[in-house]
């Protein structure tokens, strides 16, 4: 994922003119990560530790990005979940409740011991920050898979609609 990041290099002389503008290509904030296993997720997910658990902080937290289609399986956390959408667009959804559409910026709690998912749409990657507090109670808890038919029917928003109201 290629994203432009403009980055503005002020260098001010004694008649504060300003000296120079830089824009550079950012590849990722984070490394790409190691692929996520297929018995928890559907399609490509690649995952990348940041936050150590330990007994300290009890909070493990890292990165997954997720190609255009790919998911997790319907999984909980003992304690709940943080995710902090850095890029993209992608889908959330706690059981019983409908999808709902994340893009970057936004920041989604998954309540503890609820079972939930989330992944990119079928046409743009998605990546999130996650933090999983208390893991003193335990971290995650793998179930299902996401079938094609809940997923699709995800993809049935208007994302065209979904953008005008957003702007």
């Amino acid at each position: 994922m290629i994203g432009i990041i403009a980055i503005t290099a002020i260098a001010f002389g004694c008649n504060n003119q300003k000296k120079e503008v830089v824009e550079k290509e950012v590849a990722h904030v984070f490394e790409k990560g190691n692929l996520a296993p297929s018995k928890f997720f559907t399609g490509n997910a690649y995952v990348t530790g940041l936050i150590d658990n330990d007994s300290v902080f009890t909070t493990a937290g890292g990165e997954v990005f997720f190609e255009a289609g790919a998911r997790s399986n319907w999984h909980l956390h003992p304690s709940g979940q943080i995710l902090i959408v850095t890029a993209g667009v992608g889908y959330h959804q706690i059981i019983g409740q409908p999808i709902e559409i994340i893009n970057k910026g936004d920041v989604v709690k998954c309540p503890p011991d609820t079972l939930h998912w989330h992944g990119a749409s079928k046409d743009a990657s998605m990546s999130h920050i996650y933090l999983v507090p208390n893991t003193e109670h335990g971290i995650v808890e793998w179930e299902d898979a996401v079938t094609e038919e809940e997923y699709l029917s995800a993809n049935k928003v208007d994302f065209d609609e979904y953008h005008k109201e957003k702007q």
